[in-house]
């Protein structure tokens, strides 16, 4: 049997006298759609930082490894060489490029277009436009997605509120996510929203920076719905 693309083991961070993840075990198969779910406070978007190597989100004990590499050191433009990617919100730094221009600093033009279709944009109205604010919100969203796509990552990182995905619909979502599964990326799906469960292959609950359970995600959904808290009070739940 193959290594995981990703394998997460006993991971724990801790910032400002406060243990954020702990004991932290998990892993996302090449190809893979694994969504993890947890309510605010659990840890979600920390997670997304230590496993992308963000200054400042260096773990305090365990392992990261990337097909069977030992990253856990790595900074994070060397984690991006090998082919992880993190949804970042980033087309401020590129104010006033072409949509076609700031998605082909990635790839080509060609690429650029497809990329746009499976984020629900029509190449030909948007590649010629500028990145800047004559573009709403949820434009920019989409067009932050389509740089994802079209840099081809070996796992993908969507960190919901992050990736600008939440202003997506699910079939939306699932378009854009099942472009990166073709790729052959795997997709770590960061979200409070239980519907995002449907989309994937695996789930994962996270509850006071652990994993508490894996599984299909019907049943993570199930438990998932049944919790009683709504911040995470860093007490685990079963």
């Amino acid at each position: 049997m193959s290594p995981p693309l990703l394998k997460v083991s006993n991971l724990s961070f801790r910032a400002d006298g406060m243990k954020i993840l702990d004991g932290f075990d998990f892993a996302v198969k090449k190809g893979e759609i694994h969504a993890l779910l947890g309510t605010n406070g659990t840890g979600k978007t920390t997670l997304a930082r230590v496993i992308m190597g963000c200054a400042g989100y260096r773990p305090e004990s365990g392992e990261i490894l990337f097909e069977d590499r030992l990253i856990t050191e790595l900074p994070l433009h060397e984690r991006a060489r090998l082919g992880i990617t993190l949804a970042w919100q980033e087309p401020a730094r590129f104010e006033g490029l072409s949509v076609k221009d700031y998605l082909s600093l990635r790839a080509n033009a060609l690429d650029a277009g497809k990329a746009l279709e499976s984020v629900g944009l029509d190449p030909e109205k948007y590649l010629d436009r500028r990145v800047d604010k004559s573009l709403s919100g949820g434009e920019r969203k989409r067009i932050e997605l389509a740089s994802i796509v079209v840099m081809r990552p070996k796992l993908a990182i969507l960190d919901e509120p992050a990736a600008g995905i939440d202003l997506l619909s699910i079939g939306e979502i699932k378009t854009v996510i099942q472009t990166l599964r073709r790729q052959g990326a795997g997709v770590l799906l960061i979200s409070h929203r239980e519907e995002m469960a449907s989309i994937a292959d695996l789930a994962s609950l996270l509850c006071a920076g652990r994993i508490i359970f894996t599984g299909e995600p019907e049943t993570v959904v199930e438990k998932y719905s049944n919790r009683s808290c709504v911040v995470c009070d860093g007490r685990v739940c079963h």
